[in-house]
């Protein structure tokens, strides 16, 4: 048996039960869920004849973490985490390949692809806000910037600002208005929330149905999700709110556009399989596969030629903010310690 393999093995026994796996078998490494992509396997694994093995953890550190340790002779050939700051701090330790591709510059824009081809986006999200329809009515919301506007003093809620999400809006910001500016809005932000950050996003929407709170920031697709659950007591939660997506208006500073996420993949730097981690992801990226992937999550497609499912359409159209993804991870170190700073637990 291989170095490879007596490796991939012995990791694995320390978490979960995996099987010993071929020199020739694609190993994934990914915080996406298995049932989100485990028909994609068995298409890309029938059409190639290339065998795929995934190792899953919702932790996208944990797992770049292992990589790390395994060094060069580490089994993965494929990373695909959840959120584009992860990505791009992968790449940025050397453990991503650049890669050249024809097929993933026609079918993945620019901002959501690594400028140096290390990682390509396949899934995208917009940070919005939910809203219950009973206390709000949307022609009073605009943008990020107004949920520091003292009128919504006790009426917000939004998760942790340690989750990549949260850590990549306020990244974005520091982007685009500067370290200060994005100081004073998160200090402000905290000052408008209705309780202590606490759960997921789902847990808050859930608590804005409920008269907790009137706004949650949250991602699109948790409010997807409760729109297509099989428990009604989910369907009711997402009637009694609503979604907008911020900085929509054709205000001074609120066109910039809805803030985006993505999730994706790249090749691992050590792979021995490069050439065949190269081919999946090109795969991901086809319209076939793009309708499954995004749907799967209900995420936005990232090819342009793929439409978004009948739940996102029904959200109507939006504009993206105009940020190069790949811009955001630098700021990260400093975002951190803005919201220490502000009490953004």
């Amino acid at each position: 048996m291989s170095l490879r393999s007596c490796l991939l093995g012995s990791l694995l026994a320390m978490s979960v039960s995996f099987p010993a796996i071929a020199d020739d078998t694609l190993t994934i490494y990914t915080s996406r869920k298995e049932e989100m992509i485990r028909p994609l396997l068995d298409d890309f694994t029938k059409k190639t004849g290339i065998k795929t093995q995934l190792l899953q953890d919702n932790s996208t550190d944990k797992l770049i973490a292992r990589i790390e340790s395994e060094g060069k002779d580490s089994p993965a050939d494929v990373l695909m985490p959840a959120d584009v700051i992860t990505m791009q701090q992968a790449a940025d330790k050397g453990l991503l390949k650049a890669i050249q591709s024809e097929t993933l510059n026609k079918n993945i824009p620019a901002q959501l692809r690594d400028s140096e081809g290390r990682w390509y986006g396949l899934g995208k999200r917009a940070r919005v806000i939910v809203y219950n329809k009973q206390k709000v009515k949307p022609e009073e919301l605009s943008s990020y910037e107004n949920l520091a506007d003292p009128k919504w003093k006790g009426q917000l809620l939004v998760r942790s600002s340690s989750h990549p999400y949260n850590l990549a809006l306020l990244c974005s910001m520091i982007e685009q208005y500067g370290a200060e500016k994005t100081e004073n809005w998160a200090k402000a932000l905290v000052a408008n929330l209705a309780r202590a950050p606490q759960g997921g996003d789902t847990d808050q929407i859930k608590a804005v149905a409920a008269g907790e709170a009137s706004l949650a920031l949250v991602n699109s697709y948790y409010y997807a999700r409760l729109m297509n659950s099989p428990l009604p007591e989910e369907k009711e939660v997402a009637a009694k709110t609503g979604l907008f997506f911020p900085n929509q208006k054709p205000k001074t500073g609120e066109l910039r556009g809805a803030h985006i996420n993505i999730s994706g993949a790249g090749v691992i730097a050590s792979s021995d399989m490069s050439k065949e981690a190269q081919q999946f992801i090109e795969f991901l990226s086809q319209p076939e596969a793009q309708t499954f992937y995004a749907a799967s999550n209900q995420e936005y497609p990232v090819n342009p030629a793929v439409a978004p499912s009948d739940t996102l359409k029904s959200f109507g159209t939006y504009k993206d903010e105009a940020v190069a993804l790949g811009s955001l991870a630098k700021h990260a170190e400093e975002a951190v310690k803005i919201a220490d700073r502000s009490g953004w637990k």
